[in-house]
């Protein structure tokens, strides 16, 4: 994957080298950097270097520089000497904890590469993100966080919630005691397989010939405590795992549709690494494949496998061990998967408004892990690449428009997130950026939307409907690769900050505008007590009809796109049968409307206005298409 990463990169480097041209290639994990001159100099690199560790861990390529502002910014290639080794060699000498102690860090620094590139060589220097229980590692009195492509300095307030999770992480549950397990629980083999995986790619520990000789890495690696195992111990490589942990080595999954229940549901328990890929292969085995034409025909599976994997890891590295239950996998082909763990989130990622006028149930994305020793033995096997990837991928996804909004309920012991199937700009989300499009270009001053300013608006409008079912959703933050969108959409007030936001987390929910599911005031005042008699139906057809007359470039609107708007605020399926039924009524309800004087035919079409001189006067000028 990091080879890849660099091949792309020095691909695309010469391209724009060629072309003397610049172009953004740094990311929040990849910095290109020349190779210092002096050793004042190393300070920037290795507080770099201090900010990968920090945040999601990365590449520094040595011997490019970047020079120039403006029209004149360019990369050069400057190459790399031999006299900047030692440097590297003893870098991970350079940090410290908050105290001032030296952090003993040296595996999060794999061997670094040299690479020929156009007549000279560059320095591959790679960084691994320091596990949870560690951060934050600081250069010279200070920590730094990698933030898109810039270092910027972890503020006091970041530092003491790391603090507050140290303490936390003091107390894993992972490590608990596995009572009536030492030593002879462990299987030799699988302790030797998680050796082999821990030497790649630099030895750091011998292979052992028997479990006695193996006690102090068991020890180290608080596998044991005290001569007993622990649930980490036990889970990487216990013997009988299921006889000793119960349900918490175990993944239940069936598939919820009544005709498939009896033929596939499942129960896997076994160690960590094998439950993982047993629970994934039951996720691929049953959801539903389609046929991709853009990519010639080729099976596209209705969820990324990736996403899969990562959800499948994360449910299995973030459970709360101390409870006896197992991780259930439930799939409702056609609508979502939903992963119920055990365990719930921390207080302080969950914000929560369910008293105001906009409720509000977001949960603040965060890379750090309930148990950290066992993601450090995942990420040895590649199996949790920590970060936050789980929650990052998600929501990147669904701004890719390739899954729904995803979104977490909560139990009394178990937190369920559901990963749900279609689109983030579905028909439903499409139809309402069409009734208000008037509104949108003029908040524009006359520009569209651009398809990202789309999706960021559709996700944060589709956030708030589930928040209001008290379902809850991940948080976008300024600080992450839609930074851009939030600004233009935020200056341009069609999304706004929550009143809970502070300085340091901006809450966004969409223009309020956009928000309103009636006009029951504003139709009240133009047709006085006549509208009062009218039924719910009536009313809820009056309102999409004021929302296009006043809010959209049409200016009036259909029977059946009045339908599939009402259909939609209901929470209608889709049963083609059930919804013609709903057309039938609405369609009634129209000629009803219509008879006595509430709507009329707009000028040349077959689409409904308000029959109301006072709203009437406010339609758009000319006749709607």
């Amino acid at each position: 994957m990091k080879l890849a990463v660099i091949e792309n990169s020095l691909k695309k480097l010469a391209q724009l080298l060629d072309a003397d041209r610049f172009e953004e290639l740094e990311t929040d994990t990849l910095e290109f950097k020349p190779l210092p001159a002096t050793g004042a100099d190393w300070h920037t690199f290795y507080q770099s270097a201090c900010a990968l560790l920090n945040t999601r861990g990365g590449i520094i390529i040595v011997g490019v520089k970047e020079q120039g502002t403006g029209a004149a910014r360019k990369y050069r290639l400057t190459g790399w000497r031999q006299d900047g080794e030692p440097k590297i060699v003893q870098m991970s000498k350079e940090f410290k904890d908050e105290t001032g102690l030296q952090l003993q860090i040296a595996d999060r620094f794999p061997p670094p590469q040299l690479i020929n590139f156009r007549g000279e060589r560059v320095c591959a220097v790679f960084v691994d993100e320091l596990s949870a229980d560690v951060k934050f590692a600081f250069y010279k009195g200070e920590a730094y966080k990698r933030v898109l492509t810039g270092d910027q300095r972890i503020s006091e307030a970041e530092l003491a919630r790391q603090r507050e999770f140290r303490e936390s992480a003091a107390q894993a549950r992972e490590l608990g005691l596995v009572e009536g397990v030492g030593l002879e629980g462990f299987d030799l083999d699988k302790l030797n397989e998680y050796i082999t995986a821990l030497n790649r790619p630099t030895k750091v520990e011998t292979v052992k010939a028997d479990l006695p000789s193996a006690l102090p890495f068991l020890a180290r690696k608080a596998f044991i405590k005290d001569g007993t195992a622990t649930t980490l111990g036990v889970l990487v490589c216990g013997k009988h795992p299921v006889d000793t942990l119960g349900f918490r080595c175990q993944v239940h999954g069936y598939v919820d549709a009544p005709q498939e229940v009896a033929r596939d549901k499942q129960d896997f328990a076994d160690n960590v690494l094998p439950l993982m890929e047993s629970s994934l292969a039951y996720l691929l085995r049953n959801i539903q494949v389609g046929v991709s034409i853009e990519r010639g025909g080729m099976s596209r599976p209705q969820y990324p496998e990736a996403l899969l994997r990562e959800t499948v890891n994360n449910a299995l590295a973030h459970r709360d061990y101390s409870v006896n239950r197992q991780v259930i996998l439930a799939v409702k082909p056609g609508a979502h998967i939903a992963i119920q763990n055990p365990g719930s989130f921390r207080r302080q990622l969950v914000v929560e408004e369910v008293d105001g006028p906009t409720p509000l149930r977001r949960i603040l994305p965060e890379a750090q892990a309930r148990n950290p020793k066992l993601a450090d033995v995942l990420r040895v096997f590649r199996k949790w690449e920590g970060r936050g990837i789980g929650m990052a991928t998600m929501v990147d996804l669904c701004l890719q428009d390739e899954i729904d909004v995803p979104y977490y309920q909560f139990g009394t012991q178990e937190v369920t997130l559901h990963l749900c199937t279609g689109h983030l700009l579905d028909e439903r989300m499409l139809r309402l950026l069409k009734a208000y499009d008037r509104h949108v270009a003029e908040k524009l001053s006359g520009q569209e939307l651009s398809r990202q300013q789309q999706l960021v608006l559709a996700y944060l409008i589709k956030s708030e409907w589930a928040n209001e079912l008290v379902r809850y959703t991940i948080m976008l933050t300024p600080d992450n690769n839609h930074f851009n969108e939030l600004l233009a959409l935020e200056r341009a007030g069609l999304i706004q900050k929550h009143e809970r936001s502070t300085p340091a987390l901006p809450i966004y929910i969409a223009d309020r505008e956009l928000m309103r599911k009636n006009y029951l005031p504003e139709l009240r005042r133009m047709f006085g007590l006549g509208f009062d008699g009218l039924d719910q139906r009536s009313k809820n057809v009056l309102s999409v009809v004021y929302r296009f007359n006043y809010f959209s470039r049409d200016g009036a609107v259909s029977a059946k796109a009045a339908s599939f708007d009402l259909w939609s605020q209901q929470g209608g399926g889709e049963d083609i049968r059930a919804f013609d039924a709903f057309y039938r009524q609405v369609r009634y309800t129209f000629n009803q409307l219509e008879r006595s004087e509430f709507v009329k035919k707009a000028v040349r079409s077959r689409r409904y206005v308000l029959d109301d001189r006072a709203g009437s006067s406010m339609l758009p000028a000319g006749d709607p298409v």
